[in-house]
């Protein structure tokens, strides 16, 4: 079966998807079976395309290269311009929508209606969207349930790292009894500078400049983005309908250089660690700054990096380290949730 993809939002990641499925497309039918093709674009500020056919994935990249929109895409018969989000989800011939807007984190919107859009039309959805995984997950996997498709959501935690599909599958069988993790490069990069001596300002300054953090960093120095992975893998992983708010979170903004000495010479490191743990029948979750051993698997993850461990019954102490972020990074996260769509093992 052939895959008939609709994307909302071409920017970073979109393109990265899009230049993966035309690179790999042979391989991937000669290796997988897997077949796709992207039938609509709709983006809110590069435009929006839409052929039942197919779109030309090359003339698609090359006019946003070249002009920074979609209006250079050359006109075809059966192409139709100009429709929003909604009307891309509920009126394509797409069997699955691959959910990359820029959403609000406090609220995640609009990719949590761009779900229950989808799962209503009975259409799969594929995200790297934090939000609606941490903030509506049980709501949305019961509706995608009752409508018969699938939600694919790798990419919300650690990127291309299989930080969900690893511990649900090759874990199965163990009782996860703690998941701990460093969940956002951008503050693992900085702690690793103010280690080798560089202020926290300094620091944060350098991060931007090399694109690791935005021009507001809040979410990821005051440990919100960890708060929302965290929720993610309680919910997934755990089986626990844990909420963002049960999260007690604390950042990284008021570590100074006495603190980082201070580790040195207990033999420690300076990481934001995201826990949960079973206490009983509970769970309990938490985000802070923590001064671990250098024993920890964990302390030796440097620069942006994440890394999670998961402590198992069976298997013991299992600690997965990779990248959290990246253009084909992201795009490979959603591409193996569309592989496994098309293996039937969502």
């Amino acid at each position: 079966m052939e895959l008939k993809i609709a994307l909302l939002g071409f920017g970073v990641v979109g393109q990265g998807l899009a230049e993966i499925l035309e690179e790999k497309s042979k391989a991937l039918h000669s290796d997988t079976g897997f077949q796709a093709k992207i039938v609509a674009i709709s983006d809110m500020m590069k435009g929006s395309l839409y052929h039942p056919d197919g779109l030309n994935i090359v003339e698609a990249l090359r006019a946003v290269k070249e002009t920074g929109r979609l209006d250079a895409y050359p006109e075809e018969p059966g192409l139709t311009r100009g429709w929003d989000s909604f009307k891309t989800i509920q009126e394509t011939n797409a069997d699955t929508i691959v959910e990359l807007t820029f959403t609000d984190v406090k609220t995640g919107q609009p990719a949590i209606d761009h779900c229950r859009a989808a799962f209503k039309c009975k259409k799969n959805v594929v995200m790297s969207n934090k939000g609606p995984v941490a903030l509506a997950y049980q709501e949305l996997s019961e509706l995608a349930r009752i409508n018969g498709v699938r939600w694919g959501y790798e990419g919300t935690v650690m990127s291309g790292t299989p930080a969900l599909r690893m511990p649900i599958t090759a874990l199965s069988g163990n009782r996860i009894n703690e998941i701990k993790g460093i969940l956002n490069g951008t503050t693992n990069y900085m702690l690793t500078r103010m280690e080798e001596g560089m202020s926290y300002a300094d620091a944060l300054a350098e991060a931007q400049g090399l694109g690791y953090a935005e021009a507001d960093p809040t979410s990821d120095v005051e440990g919100y983005d960890a708060q929302y992975k965290i929720t993610i893998l309680s919910n997934i992983v755990m089986n626990v309908p844990l909420e963002r708010e049960d999260v007690a979170c604390e950042g990284i903004s008021k570590l100074t250089r006495e603190d980082m000495e201070r580790a040195k010479q207990e033999g420690k490191r300076w990481k934001l660690i995201a826990r949960c743990w079973r206490d009983g029948e509970e769970v309990i979750a938490k985000v802070g700054p923590e001064a671990i051993p250098l024993s920890d698997p964990l302390a030796g993850v440097g620069g942006a990096l994440n890394a999670v461990t998961y402590d198992c019954d069976l298997a013991g102490p299992i600690t997965l380290m990779g990248a959290g972020a990246g253009r084909k990074e992201t795009g490979f996260s959603i591409l193996i949730d569309l592989i496994n769509i098309h293996r039937n093992q969502l």
